[in-house]
């Protein structure tokens, strides 16, 4: 079995996927020796039962999902004999933003947020597995490409995303309001707003999210 293999069969039983993959250059910063980067993100909607089993979810401390993430994907990176990066090791971080768009199977939205083949707006990587093999996978056509609606691009009713970038602080002021408690309970309504993947992500994933990031 290829690398990606190995890591892509643990991380589906783990509710993973891979969502790209990309090659090492000199300017990640990276160990030495190391050739390839396998991104790996949520496979979604199973990946929220699976997590919602883990003890990380409600034993009360600190970031359950990173510190799922962390466990989970080490172990991935020790049984495939590959290096765990995740992205909320820092600062400063690591670009995993590049990384994606470099993978050819992550674009740039009209709203500036990450769209990914499969996931859409709701792509979001949980970490990554570098190798010493070099690995490579066919690039996927843009999903905006063929979006002629585009109807991200008037889905935030507060204005906060647009080509010109992401105002989060116009986010946070709107999520505030009451209607912004429609955000709140299921999730961004320009992440909801795009065709590709919008089944994939549940509302109770979304709300638990959301919560994370403007807490009560």
């Amino acid at each position: 079995m290829t690398p990606d293999g190995r890591i892509a069969a643990h991380a589906a039983d783990a509710g993973l996927m891979i969502a790209g993959i990309a090659p090492v250059l000199p300017a990640d910063g990276l160990a030495a020796g190391l050739r390839t980067l396998v991104l790996l993100a949520p496979d979604e909607p199973g990946f929220w039962t699976r997590f919602r089993a883990a003890p990380e979810y409600d034993d009360g401390r600190a970031d359950p999902l990173d510190r799922w993430s962390r466990r989970v994907i080490g172990d991935i990176a020790g049984a495939c004999g590959g290096t765990a990066i995740f992205p909320f090791d820092g600062p400063p971080y690591f670009p995993f933003y590049n990384w994606a768009i470099r993978s050819g199977r992550a674009f740039a939205s009209p709203v500036t947020l990450l769209v990914h083949d499969v996931a859409g707006l709701f792509i979001s990587f949980r970490g990554a597995i570098a190798l010493t093999e070099p690995v490579s996978q066919p690039p996927a056509a843009n999903p905006c490409g063929s979006c002629a609606a585009q109807p991200c691009r008037a889905a935030c009713p507060a204005a906060a995303l647009t080509p010109s970038g992401y105002d989060v602080a116009r986010c946070h002021d709107w999520l505030d309001t009451a209607p912004g408690r429609s955000c709140m309970a299921g999730g961004c309504l320009t992440r909801r707003a795009c065709p590709v993947g919008a089944e994939r992500r549940g509302e109770e994933q979304s709300a638990y999210h959301m919560q994370r990031f403007h807490p009560a």
